[in-house]
C-alpha cells in the first residue's frame, strides 16, 4: 500500500536530482515556496496531509520528469549496494589543467569521495563552492554535484568550463549553433555570450547540498 510518507520521500528526491531543496523545486513549478515544507506535511491536529495531485503534476512539469520516473523515487531509501562513490574537486581546481579530460570527465585518481545514492551517471562528480559569485542560490562552502551525462534544457543551471580553463556556475538561457548565453545567478555577477567555439565543456548541476 502506497504510505503518505512514499510520496513526500519521492518528491525530496525529485528535487535533489535537480539541484534543488523542496522549497526551490516548489517555487520553480510555480507553487507557494512552502507547500513541501515538512511542517506542511502534517496537520496542526497531526492529520496526514497529502500533495495535491495538482502540485505533483507541476513539478513533473517543470522538471521535466515521467509520472513513471517519480513513481521509481518511492520507497525506502536506496541500500548501500545503490550508492556510488563521486568525486569531490575544490571549485578553484576545477580550472587547472589536467583536471578534466576532453570530454568534460575528472581524470585522474586521488580525489576525495562522498558516497551519494545512484545518479545514474558513473562520471558524476561534485564541486566545492568557494566565493559569493554564486549567492544566494549556492554559498561558500556548498557541495554541488555535476552530471556530464544528464540532458541540459534552458533554464537548467549548468558549470561550464572554457577551453582557457574559466569555470563558472550559470544558468542557461538559450544556446545556438555559434554560442551560449548564461545568466549570472548572482544578480551583482555580469551575464555571459560564449561563442561555442570557446568552451570546452558544459555540463547540468543535478543535486546541491543546501
Amino acid at each position: 500500500m502506497l504510505k503518505h510518507a512514499d510520496i513526500w520521500r519521492a518528491i525530496d528526491r525529485l528535487a535533489a536530482q535537480h539541484g534543488f531543496s523542496a522549497s526551490g523545486l516548489a517555487r520553480r513549478a510555480g507553487l507557494d515556496p512552502t507547500t513541501f515544507n515538512k511542517s506542511k506535511r502534517t496537520t496542526g491536529d497531526g492529520k496526514l496531509r497529502w500533495p495535491s495531485t495538482e502540485s505533483i503534476s507541476k513539478v513533473l512539469d517543470a522538471t521535466g520528469a515521467s509520472f513513471a520516473e517519480f513513481v521509481g523515487l518511492v520507497g525506502e531509501a536506496p541500500a548501500q549496494g545503490a550508492m556510488q562513490r563521486v568525486p569531490v574537486i575544490g571549485y578553484a581546481q576545477a580550472g587547472n589543467a589536467g583536471y578534466f579530460d576532453d570530454a568534460g570527465y575528472p581524470a585522474g585518481s586521488g580525489w576525495d569521495e562522498l558516497l551519494f545514492p545512484s545518479l545514474g551517471d558513473p562520471h558524476a562528480y561534485a564541486l566545492e563552492v568557494s566565493g559569493d559569485s554564486m549567492v544566494p542560490v549556492y554559498r561558500d562552502g556548498d557541495t554541488i554535484i555535476v552530471s556530464p551525462a544528464a540532458q541540459i534544457r534552458r533554464g537548467d543551471r549548468v558549470v561550464v568550463r572554457t577551453k582557457e580553463g574559466e569555470v563558472m556556475a550559470k544558468q542557461l538561457m538559450r544556446e545556438s549553433a555559434t554560442r551560449v548565453e548564461l545568466m549570472s545567478i548572482n544578480r551583482d555577477h555580469p551575464d555571459r555570450v560564449i561563442p561555442r567555439t570557446d568552451i570546452a565543456w558544459i555540463a547540468r548541476i543535478i543535486w546541491a547540498s543546501q
